[in-house]
């Protein structure tokens, strides 16, 4: 029970997808009558779909980091990593930027943590590998390609330069295909601004246990861009897994090694670990809500985005996938259902049937599948931008800018070294 002439408090954990769209409808509808309290570790909603972009270097990073503190006007913005919930009591407790613990009550509770990277148990993966879920993941990866093919111009044994101008990315789903893509154009750039390094010496494998690209979604949408990748020298190598990470390179189940100093780990996220730790059911590490993002017995406490096993009404039986469409979407399904807990509206269950996906190949090369509508090449790229900057919440006209930038001029390959590759150490903790 609310105190009186105290306004309820919404407490939001995680600006991600659900997340952020949760907190920003929110505030729509409350209109100041209700005290929405977000709990995130940066001060930006980060629009993944564009981070390959920044690193191939055709984006700022900055453009894909969207202010809260700019694009949310009545939400509190609290910098802190939530690592506990008392649902019997009621609180939400995080540590903040400064390693200091706070506390926080609430009346209404919308879990959003997100997803982390999912590892497999192999030998050598967490020492060798880097994932890409981060602009400090981007940036590493940029400058980290970038200097591959700067050292292999200057070195001597033709071992060492062949294992410097070998990329291997591991996951061939969304994020895997989309930085194989700009991965490669970005290093085959590079290589023919050196001295020493010819570009046909440059080398992009796309590893996946998968029998095809882009698993789980529209084949058509997989063939086109397997089509795509192959025709510009991308060994696509579906069926394959890797059996151990060294560090001269990869040992694929094939039976093939692979010399490379770098490989990128794009296999797959798993609901964040906070979600294990409340106690409550759970489906594959995923929070078991009904129709209407509710926690069943604990109509105080909602849940939405990659954390939570959302029932799909379009296919029933099944919960709804991993991707941003069902995340932003369940984010204001869920503030809608919130304030129908407090007496304004009705809750509607959460029903969405996917629009279709887009995979930015990098210049002109895309797929896409508006509507079911299967296009590729130029239409497709044209479709795929013109999503992006529909969907993203801001910084739209910069984005467009440095597309427009990079179409025109030749991109800036510089190696930066702003971020170490101990500061973006691939998170160690298995499911």
């Amino acid at each position: 029970m609310t105190e009186p002439n105290r306004r309820p408090r919404i407490v939001v954990v995680g600006a991600g997808f659900a997340g952020f769209h949760a907190t920003r409808e929110l505030e729509r509808l409350s209109r100041g009558r209700a005290e929405i309290v977000l709990i995130n570790p940066t001060d930006y909603f980060l629009y993944l779909p564009l981070l390959p972009e920044v690193a191939s270097g055709v984006l700022d990073p900055r453009q894909v980091s969207v202010p809260l503190s700019r694009t949310l006007r009545d939400a509190c913005l609290t910098l802190g990593t939530v690592d506990g919930v008392d649902l019997d009591s009621r609180t939400v407790s995080y540590v903040d930027p400064e390693e200091r613990r706070h506390e926080v009550t609430y009346d209404r509770l919308v879990l959003a943590p997100g997803s982390v990277n999912k590892l497999l148990p192999i030998p050598g993966v967490c020492e060798y590998a880097h994932g890409f879920r981060s602009v400090g993941e981007a940036l590493y990866l940029r400058d980290h390609l970038i200097g591959q093919i700067e050292l292999a111009g200057a070195c001597d044994d033709s071992v060492e330069r062949e294992a410097r101008c070998t990329f291997v990315v591991v996951g061939a789903g969304y994020t895997g295909t989309e930085v194989a893509a700009q991965g490669q154009l970005l290093t085959k750039q590079v290589a023919r601004a050196k001295n020493g390094v010819d570009e046909s010496q440059v080398r992009w494998l796309l590893v996946d246990v998968a029998d095809r690209l882009l698993p789980g979604l529209d084949p058509r949408l997989a063939a086109t861009t397997d089509r795509t990748l192959r025709r510009r020298g991308v060994e696509v190598r579906t069926g394959t897994s890797v059996e151990k990470a060294t560090a001269d390179g990869v040992l694929l189940s094939d039976g093939e090694f692979v010399p490379t100093k770098t490989l990128v780990w794009c296999v797959g996220v798993r609901p964040d670990p906070l979600i294990e730790s409340l106690g409550e059911p759970t489906e594959k590490g995923r929070l078991v809500v009904d129709e209407y993002l509710s926690v069943p017995g604990r109509p105080e406490v909602f849940a939405c985005g990659d954390a939570a096993a959302v029932p799909d009404l379009t296919r029933p039986g099944q919960v709804t996938a991993m991707t941003a469409q069902h995340a932003e979407r369940q984010g204001k399904a869920v503030a809608r259902n919130v304030a129908a807990s407090f007496g304004d509206g009705r809750p509607k269950p959460y029903k969405h049937h996917d629009l279709g996906f887009v995979v930015d190949l990098g210049g002109l090369s895309a797929a896409a599948n508006p509507l079911g509508v299967a296009l590729a090449g130029a239409p497709a790229a044209a479709v795929t931008k013109g999503y992006h900057l529909l969907s993203v919440p801001a910084n739209r006209i910069r984005i467009a800018a440095d597309w427009a930038l990079d179409a025109m001029l030749r991109r800036q390959v510089v190696k930066l070294g702003l971020v170490g590759p101990n500061a973006v150490p691939l998170e160690s903790e298995q499911q």
